[in-house]
């Protein structure tokens, strides 16, 4: 059904997979990413972001969901020692150091943000989400290059992130009239 020639199919293919499938279909779902129809690109990106959220073991699912209310609610340093004790129970859980990762981001602490980065992409290198993430702290070290290298990978997974695709020209643009100077 991921192939039907029919949008619909394929979206409703997409929304089952992201519902009822493992880490392992992830493939499945980041094809779809490149869909020739929007509808079932949308509906893949926000599927992957359902499967990796999903560490197979109910306990952490819960510390995960607490650790973002505790987020939303402001409660950074909270969040940062549920996320840490998410690491420590299930280290090869990819989200749990994405979360980690992105609340040192919030916080300004980007080399240990950028650190919970790499260790989402050595468990998830499609991970669009740290991929960007890690690009946007480069960012704010003043590391442009590098940056501009995060992006365009983040962009080679995920087409549909628009507002990389505003930003890499900017970034290139910058980078030549730099090399100018």
């Amino acid at each position: 059904a991921l192939e039907d020639p029919v949008t619909e199919r394929r979206a409703e293919a997409v929304v089952w997979v992201a519902n009822h499938g493992r880490m392992d279909d992830a493939q499945l779902l980041l094809k779809r990413l490149h869909d020739e129809s929007p509808f079932v690109r949308g509906y893949a990106e926000r599927g992957l972001w359902l499967l990796w959220s999903r560490s197979g073991d109910g306990d952490i699912d819960r510390a995960m969901a607490r650790g973002v209310e505790q987020m939303e609610a402001g409660q950074l340093a909270e969040a940062i020692a549920t996320s840490s004790d998410v690491i420590r129970r299930r280290p090869a859980f990819a989200e749990g150091w994405n979360k980690r990762a992105t609340l040192y981001f919030l916080l300004g602490r980007y080399r240990e943000s950028l650190k919970d980065c790499d260790e989402v992409l050595k468990r998830n290198p499609n991970h669009f989400g740290a991929l960007s993430g890690a690009g946007q702290i480069h960012l704010n070290l003043g590391n442009p290059q590098l940056a501009l290298e995060f992006f365009r990978r983040a962009l080679t997974v995920n087409p549909n992130l628009d507002s990389l695709r505003q930003v890499i020209p900017l970034l290139e643009h910058h980078l030549r009239d730099k090399g100018r100077s």
